[in-house]
């Protein structure tokens, strides 16, 4: 069936809560639910049904709302949308399958042949490639500036500018975006600004609220946060989302039902979980600054941060991730990590469990040594994501690792 009305359901009450832990708890679903049920129920179904030729015409010539075809739409994953939107405080969302998926397809919804972009360097390295790589296919232009060199950004936009894309805090070295500098480029230059808001989250930076027009988040990372779905989410004003949401349709990147259940079980502790990781993280940086074993700490709401005064106006929290790069030698960071026993060796971040990972060794393999020092990404680097364990056993494990560093 041709799709003209807009897929929907029911309506869903708006929640007048201010709290965020009220808010992640409840909003976005109705009040009554299938057999009474006190958890948003799973609509596993690729189709949905009619009752008849009219339930027909009343959806498809007066736009009454109906669920008609999986890949247009799921009770479930509408509302994991209404839920993530109210978090974010933007008018619409639209979930995908993964944090990249609704990267990409959120980047071709809003080009077209002979336009131009502007993104920065610290942005994460797959959607650097698609933007360099991919969009060259489509003769979309990309300019990549270093991020932080404002007057270097103004300068790069152009008069085929569609939108200067950037993330923040970024990875690995969490780098703070001046929300308030970029929107006034943005501003001055009628362009649209598109931030990775996914090592924030919406309890630690609010972007839309500095005027941002789109916010994407992988949703795979805290939203979620027990290590067990992939899920993206684009959010903003209706009128943008709505065009990315047609893409979405044809693209058919669609996150099922299962997935979106998870994800709102995962939400309902998301603002607890990520206070939590703001105080360890902190306290964790605090102890690696002062370890005679470590040569830099990077993490935003530390006083050596470049970024710090920035992330204090701009941010509640600084989040659960600190990069540090130790004394030594490759050599030394491979003992290091190999002694740890509480923290996992892992990738991600965002989850439950504290993870660690080597970006010189995992991230940047295939790079040469000078190539990847030329990004800053050292032999001794390390990334830790810190999980909800109790910090004094994560400080015990690190100094467990740092002990058996400095053997040999």
């Amino acid at each position: 069936m041709k799709k003209i009305a807009k897929s929907s359901g029911k309506k869903i009450p708006v929640l007048n809560h201010k709290s965020i832990s009220t808010r992640a708890i409840h909003a976005g679903e109705p009040r009554e639910k299938y057999a009474d049920s006190l958890m948003t129920p799973i609509i596993q179904t690729s189709t949905f049904t009619f009752k008849n030729s009219k339930a027909i015409e009343d959806y498809t010539k007066k736009g009454k709302e109906h669920f008609e075809y999986g890949r247009y739409g799921n009770p479930t994953a509408k509302i994991a949308e209404a839920r993530l939107a109210d978090l974010e405080g933007a008018e619409d969302c639209v979930v995908f399958t993964s944090g990249m998926s609704a990267i990409t397809t959120t980047i071709l919804s809003l080009v077209q042949s002979g336009d131009h972009i502007v993104i920065t360097d610290d942005s994460y390295k797959k959607t650097l490639e698609f933007c360099k790589s991919y969009l060259k296919q489509f003769a979309v232009d990309c300019t990549i500036v270093p991020f932080g060199d404002y007057d270097l950004i103004e300068r790069a936009v152009k008069k085929n500018t569609r939108f200067i894309f950037s993330e923040s805090p970024t990875n690995p070295y969490l780098n703070i975006f001046d929300l308030v500098k970029i929107k006034k480029i943005a501003a001055k230059h009628k362009i649209l600004t598109l931030i990775d808001s996914t090592f924030s989250t919406p309890v630690n930076q609010r972007p839309i609220e500095f005027g941002m027009d789109l916010v994407l988040q992988s949703a795979t990372k805290y939203l979620a946060g027990h290590n067990d779905i992939l899920a993206g989410a684009v959010l903003g004003k209706t009128e943008l989302i709505e065009k990315i949401r047609d893409l979405h349709k044809s693209m058919g990147g669609l996150i099922d039902p299962h997935c979106c259940y998870l994800l709102l079980r995962g939400l309902k502790t998301f603002p607890l979980r990520v206070k939590r990781q703001n105080e360890s993280a902190l306290i964790i940086a605090e102890f690696l600054e002062k370890h005679p074993c470590v040569r830099r700490v990077y993490y935003p709401f530390l006083k050596s941060h470049p970024h710090y005064q920035v992330a204090k106006e701009q941010m509640t929290g600084g989040g659960g991730v600190v990069t540090f790069d130790i004394k030594g030698t490759v050599k030394t960071a491979k003992r290091f990590m190999d002694a740890l026993k509480l923290c996992y060796i892992g990738p991600s971040l965002g989850g439950v469990e504290t993870l660690i990972t080597h970006p010189a060794l995992v991230s940047y393999y295939d790079y040469t040594r000078k190539a990847r020092y030329k990004l800053g990404i050292t032999d001794t680097l390390f990334r830790l994501a810190v999980g909800i364990e109790d910090v004094e056993d994560i400080i015990e494990d690190l100094e467990r690792g740092f002990k058996a560093g400095l053997r040999g």
